[in-house]
């Protein structure tokens, strides 16, 4: 599961586009909760995932967010296109 995770983070990361947790829990067939979990610490290349309402992290602080987190408005909010996008 984890590594599935790393794939996601990887992915958001060179892509620079935030995906919602449900997104990415559905996509791997888990609970958000149990996806938040397992993300592990706060740190910027967890930043990516952020709730659906506000489209932020949740908890981070500024210095915790990725710098280019608001470059687009983009925002990945449903399991197929992410899956689509990463063959999982």
């Amino acid at each position: 599961m984890l590594d599935k995770i790393n794939i996601i983070r990887n992915y958001l990361n060179e892509a620079k586009t935030r995906c919602t947790y449900n997104a990415a829990a559905q996509a791997l067939g888990i609970k958000p909760a149990e996806f938040k979990k397992l993300m592990g610490e706060r740190r910027p290349e967890n930043s990516w995932f952020v709730n659906t309402g506000a489209g932020e992290p949740v908890g981070y602080a500024d210095s915790e967010k990725h710098p280019e987190l608001y470059r687009t408005k983009r925002i990945i909010t449903s399991a197929e296109v992410l899956t689509r996008n990463l063959e999982l």
